[in-house]
């Protein structure tokens, strides 16, 4: 039996944008995700999150579906919007309603909540007055934290500021394959910046209202490495390091942006905006103090040279590999822990987001099995669990996703829950993943009784004979 610290914290994550639905309902107002899924092509299935798992109506029973597996935990995001439909101004009480009654319910069944302050549903309204990329937005995000954390942190105790922001920066405002959907390499470098403001802005926020909040940011990590050992591919992994890694890990921790990456930005016409991401107070604010480090981790990065210095990601031969296209890697898990813990020193890690999308396979007696899924969760927790006795202090894990839901641009065409789903009628249907995953929570330990039960065939490859 592999046991988790005591007080491991075990839970499910989800986002508004992609269960709640009812976009307009109660004063809600618009995302730049709303108006994005309008783009002819934008979704692969021309689909949108307006209906999406419909949780703003049937909360409640989905938080019962959680007190059944035994979670500990729940992490949800808030959706800017509706709390604030201008972005900033006058609150909509019917919207902090909502979570508080979520939160009420959540303490009632025994969960935890941890709430995500931001992921990726922007108020349109401050797109409209330049969004991310404007000084204005990060100053607006902190004055909405406060909001939140005035109304309910009399009863949460764990506050994640931003979720993953090389994704809002990088594949929102230069790839453009995410919401607003732009392709500006100078946008995406002040959009980080200001997204990491924003996060040190509201850390302060929060603690005026609530001093005892454990508080902490969410970044999308990959461990990177280079496809051979020519020096072109080795300089290429740097770079590409440099940017989904080091450029956000490295302020967050007090040591400013990485000056190699700066090179990249200025040498690539990134930097030629005038505006300078040097200022030692905005350093200052977007080093302050956190109390964990959010990971959301789903393969490592293989990098080869393209012949003009430019990265590209490499899929190795026979690679397994999720519906996303993700090689299933649970060994990079560990490389990643126990790089972050050797060279920043966090005081707490936590995996906020650890998970695979797969379909279902046919089966006779009712039940959906999703051996794909299993295994997935059972190498990466032994991932995790050899990152903690490898002194990592690592302290939860939240599984992606509690319900299959709207996958952003590829829509309904991706399945992540512990729940399968249908859109169409929101029958909600538990799959064997989410046996074995309650098991795992209420034991915190992963055993060899419980890879036997829903994994005999891994069972039988670790203990053979």
């Amino acid at each position: 039996t592999l046991d988790f610290p005591p007080g491991f914290v075990w839970g499910t994550a989800t986002s508004s944008y992609q269960i709640e639905g009812s976009p307009s309902a109660d004063g809600k107002g618009p995302s730049i995700w709303d108006t994005f899924t309008r783009r002819p092509g934008a979704i692969e299935d021309a689909t949108s999150g307006d209906v999406a798992c419909d949780h703003y109506r049937l909360w409640q029973s989905d938080v019962d579906l959680m007190a059944e597996l035994g979670l500990g935990a729940y992490r949800f995001s808030v959706s800017w919007p509706r709390v604030l439909p201008n972005g900033d101004g006058a609150a909509n009480a019917a919207g902090l309603d909502f979570y508080d009654r979520l939160v009420d319910r959540l303490l009632e069944r025994g969960i935890e909540p941890w709430v995500t302050l931001y992921h990726w549903d922007l108020p349109d309204a401050l797109q409209d007055r330049g969004g991310w990329p404007a000084r204005a937005t990060a100053r607006a995000f902190a004055t909405y934290a406060g909001i939140v954390a005035d109304r309910l942190g009399d009863r949460v105790g764990r506050w994640i500021t931003i979720n993953e922001p090389w994704v809002v920066a990088k594949r929102g405002h230069f790839h453009g394959d995410k919401a607003p959907g732009h392709h500006s390499g100078e946008e995406a470098v002040l959009a980080s910046h200001h997204l990491l403001l924003g996060h040190g802005l509201a850390v302060r926020a929060i603690r005026e209202v609530a001093p005892a909040a454990q508080i902490g940011i969410t970044l999308n990590l990959t461990p990177t490495v280079p496809a051979s050992t020519d020096a072109a591919d080795i300089e290429a992994a740097r770079r590409f390091d440099g940017d989904a890694n080091r450029w956000f890990l490295d302020p967050v921790f007090g040591r400013g942006y990485p000056d190699d990456v700066l090179r990249d930005y200025a040498d690539a016409g990134w930097l030629d905006h005038g505006v300078s991401l040097e200022s030692p107070s905005d350093h200052d604010v977007i080093a302050a103090r956190h109390d964990f480090l959010g990971v959301n981790y789903y393969e490592r990065t293989i990098i080869r040279d393209q012949g003009d210095g430019t990265p590209a990601k490499v899929v190795p031969a026979n690679a397994d590999l999720t519906d996303m296209g993700w090689e299933v890697y649970p060994r990079g898990l560990t490389d990643l822990l126990t790089d972050l813990s050797r060279r920043y020193q966090p005081e707490s890690i936590v995996i906020t987001e650890n998970g695979c999308s797969f379909g279902d396979a046919p089966s006779d007696d009712g039940r959906v099995h999703d051996q794909q899924r299993i295994s997935f969760l059972r190498g990466h927790l032994l991932a995790a669990h050899e990152a903690v006795r490898a002194g990592v202090p690592l302290d939860g894990y939240f599984a992606w996703s509690f319900l299959d839901n709207f996958e952003w641009e590829r829509g309904w065409t991706q399945r992540f829950g512990l729940f399968g789903l249908n859109p169409e009628t929101q029958v909600r249907t538990r799959r064997r993943s989410a046996d074995l995953f309650s098991e795992i929570c209420r034991e915190n330990a992963v055993s060899s009784a419980i890879v036997r039960k829903y994994a005999p065939q891994i069972f039988d490859q670790m203990f053979p004979g």
